[in-house]
């Protein structure tokens, strides 16, 4: 697909809504999880364990990403 110079911004803002929109959402539930988790007397540890985890593999990726954008 084409798209004209005019459209670029419209597209951008709607991707970063859609994305901004979608990080919400998942903030929300994983907050409704760990609250329903923590009320059961359910042990939480793991999941900061894991959030750990996928903050090291972001900021690889990024790490990465970075490099390749600096190429172009």
């Amino acid at each position: 697909m084409v798209f004209g110079a005019d459209k670029l911004p419209e597209i951008a803002r709607g991707l970063g809504k859609g994305m901004r929109t979608l990080k919400d959402a998942t903030n929300d539930i994983k907050h409704e999880i760990t609250k329903t988790a923590e009320k059961n007397g359910l042990d939480t540890s793991i999941t900061k364990d894991v959030k750990k985890e996928l903050n090291k593999v972001k900021d690889d990726i990024e790490d990465f990403t970075g490099s390749v954008k600096r190429k172009f």
